[in-house]
């Protein structure tokens, strides 16, 4: 069984029902609009930009675009915002694996999956036995990651679904570990998608984070404050994440503070 039937079962009965299989993975959102938190996306949701978009860009560059994602812009910004000495792109996985503990057998839950490199990477952590899960708001992301998936030989452990990430459609307590890495800070509503986490986390299950952390001086929190302003984006206080992990329920917390970022994890109480 491939793993996209396997996945099918973590699915509440709601989204079982909505659920379209569209190029390899599971399409619970079809043409809906989405609420966005952004001028950028704002003015991608408008009518001359989606015009523009769907006639000429999407074909042009459907396929350029998460190349360009992968391989230059998420490692050349993750260089900025983390410092010129911060963790790279191998670190990054590295540092995911380390805070999810993953064991084979175990369910890992990839939030904002994009691509699938981290899905992919957990999913050769937890074998055969186990399942990996992306979950993308974009197509074109997701049809990469299949794709991908398809040609690294995992299609019977990694399985994508093309749905709201900050209203998991997943049964509660269905996986092991849940990943957010640089997405949490885009959600509109942050806390609602660590709720949601936890929900899903079985007893004693891992959560890892990585997303944006306040500078300390005074012009840089002044920058910052107007690129929230401008762009939607969330920027944690230091702690703002630590502690609303622990009022959720998480034990043995930890934080790693890098450049304006922050990697942070943390085990569900059994």
């Amino acid at each position: 069984m491939d793993a996209l039937e396997r996945a099918r079962p973590l699915l509440t009965p709601e989204a079982r029902e909505r659920a379209r299989t569209n190029a390899g993975y599971f399409d619970l959102l079809g043409p809906e609009q989405h609420e966005s938190p952004g001028l950028a996306q704002n003015l991608m949701l408008g009518s001359i930009v989606p015009r523009i978009y769907g006639r000429w860009w999407r074909p042009a560059l459907g396929r350029a675009l998460p190349m360009v994602y992968e391989r230059w812009w998420r490692p050349a910004m993750g260089r900025v915002v983390k410092g010129v000495f911060g963790p790279g792109m191998a670190d990054e996985h590295r540092i995911a694996r380390l805070l999810l503990g993953l064991s084979p057998g175990d369910g890992v839950l990839d939030v904002a999956c994009g691509t699938g490199n981290f899905t992919r990477d957990f999913a050769r952590a937890v074998g055969r036995a186990g399942l990996a899960v992306g979950i993308d708001v974009s197509e074109t992301m997701l049809t990469r990651a299949v794709r991908d998936t398809e040609d690294a030989e995992l299609s019977d452990i990694a399985a994508f679904v093309r749905g709201d990430a900050s209203k998991l459609p997943f049964r509660d307590a269905s996986f092991d570990a849940v990943c957010c890495f640089a997405a949490l800070n885009l959600f509109a509503d942050p806390y609602a998608a660590l709720d949601g986490f936890a929900r899903v986390l079985t007893p004693g299950g891992r959560l890892a984070i990585f997303t944006s952390a306040r500078g300390r001086s005074l012009p840089l929190r002044a920058a910052e404050a107007l690129i929230q302003r401008q762009s939607g984006m969330n920027l944690f206080e230091r702690d703002e994440l630590v502690e609303g992990l622990l009022d959720r329920g998480f034990v043995d917390v930890r934080q790693r503070l890098t450049g304006v970022t922050q990697f942070v994890g943390g085990r569900l109480a059994d």
